[in-house]
This record gives structure tokens, C-alpha cells and sequence, in this order.
């Protein structure tokens, strides 16, 4: 596999990190995986607006000639690789660089950034999209800034580690008794009809399948409701699904053992599911 590291090209086994790097040192970076469908990079634009945020926010300095450049890249990434055809991921990573002395301050802005870019092939898994996932519930223990990409995720390793102990598919994050999100993806539940989700905050990452869902809600004459799900009223609920890059919409049929609505994928999820599909596709 072809990766691109700093302005070179070359094969993943090849490209190597500075180990003064604040990624490496620090979790001190941002990222964003993208979907590749027939060698079309869904939404990019999208992903690309939540990147420059992060590196607003964190200042991480970027210039506007190599965010530029970076299509190109990840479209060299996608022919080099053979991922013209079916489906795939581009793993993007900005860190603030490599910089001495080793110190928690930012280094000077002069410092060049480290820039990572890797494809990869993805292979969703139709069982469960068609099927539906057993999920469990975990205390949410991230940090208050959800709402930034970074590459911190030591507590979303830790979730998704109990996630395999437990022989799940599917995990939601608890925070001062509401579902906030997953480890990797938003959480939608079905109330009465109404789509509900955690609003907009620095507890959740703003999704870019969230927004789409959102689009196909309004399309499709869906109520969506910004509101928090308590972690006792989401077992009172019709449906629960689970959206993300690499989630697609997955439905979850139970938590914690507890049945969910008829116990298989509900009317909205299957409409949810067809609208993404379609955008997919096509876009």
C-alpha cells in the first residue's frame, strides 16, 4: 500500500515519523477518514471544512497551499492503491510536528506540520446494516471537547475494547445520564415517530453522516428533535441506529440485553438506510 507522509510518496512500510513528533508525543493532532465509493471521495468538502475547524481551534498552523494540494493526493492515493472500483477509506492525520525540546507548550508557528495520508480498502458489514447490532453502555470519560476530531482516543480505544470483551456490536457513551454518542459514530433513537440526537456540543462530534441523516429526514417528512435520550428512556424507544463514515446507519436491536422496539431494524432506519445509499451512489 502506497501512503503519502510529508511530500513523499511511498510504500507503508517505508514511511516513518520523527519520534519528537506531538502526534506521537502529545495526541496533539486532528484527522478525518473519508469514504472512497468507485474511486469518489463522499463528501469531502464536508470533511474538509471540519478539518480546517480543527486546526483553527488547536492552531495548528496549515497554509492554504497544502490544504490544495491535499485532493490531489488522496485522488494519486486512490489509483496508486486500485481503489477506482468498490469501496475504501482515506485516513488523513495533521499533527503540530516535530519540535524540541520535548515541552507541552506549542512550538513556534514556523514549525512545518506532519501530514499523513493513507488509503485503504473497506468492506461494510451487510449482516449487520441488515440485521442490526447488540450494543452495551458505557460511561462517556472523554474530555470536554468532543466536538474537535483530535487524535486523542485513548478512551474510545478503552470503549471499543469493552465493546470486544462483552461480544458486541455497537457501543453508547453515557454522560450525567444521557446518551451522548458512540466511540465512533452519532446515536439516533426513534421516539414516537420522531427522530431524536444529542444537539450540537462540545460532548459530541458533529458527524458528517449526522448531517446527511438529517437531509434525508427532511426530505423524507421525518421529525428530528435536538434533544438529549436519557440512558433509561432509550430502552422505551422505537428504534436506535448508530451513523458514522464507516458505520453507514447500523441499527441496534438491543442494549445491554434489552430488547429495542420489535427487536430487528425499524421503517425508519430501512428509510434512512436507502436515503444514504442513494446519496452514496450518486453523489
Amino acid at each position: 500500500m502506497q501512503v503519502y507522509l510529508n511530500g513523499r510518496f511511498s510504500s507503508r512500510d517505508d514511511a516513518a515519523i520523527s519520534i519528537n513528533d506531538r502526534g506521537f508525543l502529545f495526541g496533539d493532532g486532528i484527522y478525518e477518514v473519508i469514504r472512497i465509493i468507485n474511486g469518489r471521495l463522499f463528501r469531502l468538502d464536508a470533511h474538509m471544512r471540519r478539518m480546517d475547524r480543527g486546526l483553527g481551534v488547536l492552531e495548528i498552523p496549515f497554509t492554504g497551499q497544502q490544504r490544495a494540494e491535499l485532493p490531489a493526493i488522496m485522488g494519486k492515493l486512490i489509483a496508486d492503491n486500485r481503489l477506482e472500483k468498490g469501496e475504501g477509506t482515506i485516513y488523513l492525520q495533521i499533527t503540530r510536528g516535530a519540535a524540541l525540546p520535548r515541552t507541552h507548550a506549542y512550538p513556534p508557528d514556523k514549525t512545518p506540520p506532519t501530514v499523513l495520508v493513507m488509503a485503504s480498502p473497506f468492506v461494510p458489514v451487510k449482516e449487520i446494516l441488515e440485521k442490526g447490532g447488540h450494543a452495551i453502555m458505557v460511561p462517556d470519560i472523554r474530555w470536554s471537547r468532543c466536538d474537535l476530531k483530535t487524535i486523542n482516543l485513548l478512551p474510545n480505544v478503552m470503549a471499543a475494547h469493552e465493546e470486544k470483551k462483552r461480544n458486541a456490536g455497537g457501543v453508547l457513551m453515557v454522560r450525567d445520564g444521557f446518551i451522548t454518542e458512540g466511540y465512533k459514530n452519532n446515536v439516533f433513537a426513534v421516539i414516537d415517530g420522531v427522530l431524536w440526537t444529542y444537539p450540537d456540543s462540545p460532548y459530541i462530534l458533529s458527524g458528517i453522516t449526522r448531517d446527511v441523516v438529517f437531509e434525508i429526514a427532511e426530505q423524507e417528512g421525518i421529525a428530528v428533535r435536538l434533544c438529549p435520550v436519557g440512558e433509561k428512556q432509550i430502552f422505551k424507544a422505537d428504534e436506535v441506529m448508530l451513523t458514522g463514515t464507516i458505520t453507514d446507519i447500523q441499527p441496534v436491536v438491543s442494549i445491554d440485553g434489552h430488547r429495542i422496539g420489535a427487536g430487528r431494524p425499524g421503517p425508519v432506519t430501512k428509510r434512512l438506510q436507502q436515503g444514504l445509499r442513494h446519496r452514496m451512489d450518486t453523489e
